[in-house]
């Protein structure tokens, strides 16, 4: 056995929703360049074709394509999964990263803002995995399990609401159903884990990570000291999807700089 054994991806189709920007296009990156053929798809098909000439200019083992697709409804989810059936007829990994937020403050939270992030984050991503079920079950064996990551948020995991109410539950609720389609799919060969994600360079988070400047101010805030960069993504996929991962299940992977870990100051040690 060697590490690139462990890592290899050759061979294997991927599907990352939401694959055009941030932490979906660093995981598109990261299994092309383990040999993966990637799909990505996202609202805008032209930004996820563009990403898809990037990925295939790396000179890398895989390949990528890109095309538009919306999880936002059960149309625009039956409408990908007929897309990807008109591409592949094989599926051994799906990344569910399509999401999106919505931030107010208490008292102008509106109504609307839990319906419609919802309907992406939670609905939207089980509904794209009951129905893609099929092509992962039969790319699946018991030495070599078919992957779902589901990409939730260290929001989900520790009670920061920040104006962004909906959206923290929705993680909340996408880090519990992962580990309960976990138990569920095990017998069929699938394994379904999670990512619980720190601030990162993405689109949602450009207000607070477009500059060096105000990436930095966010990183002082962190354990660890620092945003999260593309090779953290990278590791955490080429983990979960390769053969080294093929034995977790129902795992939530912190990959938040230890935000995760942060509990009351030490009460004792003040009295002291």
């Amino acid at each position: 056995m060697t590490p690139e054994s462990l890592f290899s991806l050759q061979g294997k189709t991927a599907l990352v929703t939401g694959g055009a920007t941030g932490i979906g296009r660093m995981a598109a990156e990261a299994l092309v360049r383990a040999g993966a053929r990637v799909l990505i798809a996202s609202r805008k098909g032209d930004a996820c074709e563009a990403v898809a000439a990037e990925l295939n200019a790396l000179d890398a083992p895989g390949s990528a394509e890109g095309f538009s697709g919306d999880v936002g409804t059960e149309d625009g989810v039956q409408a990908m999964v007929d897309e990807i059936k008109k591409r592949t007829e094989q599926l051994d990994i799906l990344m569910n990263n399509a999401g999106i937020s919505w931030g107010a403050p208490m008292g102008q939270f509106p109504y609307h803002a839990w319906d419609k992030i919802m309907s992406v984050n939670v609905a939207g991503l089980f509904e794209l995995t009951q129905r893609l079920l099929p092509m992962l079950m039969k790319s699946g064996t018991s030495d070599d399990p078919a992957r779902v990551v589901n990409v939730g948020s260290v929001m989900g995991e520790v009670p920061m609401g920040d104006g962004a109410y909906s959206y923290s539950a929705s993680k909340a609720a996408v880090l519990h159903l992962t580990k309960i389609l976990a138990k569920e799919l095990s017998p069929y060969h699938v394994t379904v884990n999670a990512l619980a994600p720190g601030p990162f360079v993405s689109r949602m988070t450009a207000f607070a990570t477009a500059d060096e400047g105000t990436r930095d101010k966010v990183g002082k805030s962190v354990p660890l000291g620092r945003v999260g960069r593309d090779e953290d993504i990278a590791g955490c996929m080429l983990f979960l999807c390769g053969r080294g991962g093929s034995y977790v299940t129902g795992a939530v992977i912190p990959v938040s700089g230890g935000i995760n870990i942060v509990t009351a100051g030490n009460i004792f040690a003040e009295a002291l």
